[in-house]
């Protein structure tokens, strides 16, 4: 790498000019509004599986728990 001393000065500004542009650059937004960021979002979420099916058991177990209460209430008062 060369070293800024041997460079002329116009040189390095130069050079810090194109490197400050191209940092600019690389922080600049690839979507135009709000909506498509989400969808890009989501879709990448999705591929990662993030998003799976819910499993099915909660419902199960309301039930065996009201089923529950209801003997034990049986239990109590009978």
């Amino acid at each position: 790498m060369e070293s800024i001393r041997t460079r002329n000065p116009q040189a390095a500004l130069m050079s810090l000019e194109a490197d400050a542009a191209s940092t600019r650059g690389g922080f600049a937004c690839l979507f135009s509004n709000s909506d498509e960021y989400e969808t890009a979002l989501i879709a990448e979420r999705r591929a990662q599986g993030r998003y799976s099916q819910p499993t099915r058991r909660w419902p199960m177990l309301l039930l065996i728990g009201a089923m529950l209460a209801v003997f034990v209430t049986g239990l109590m008062f009978g």
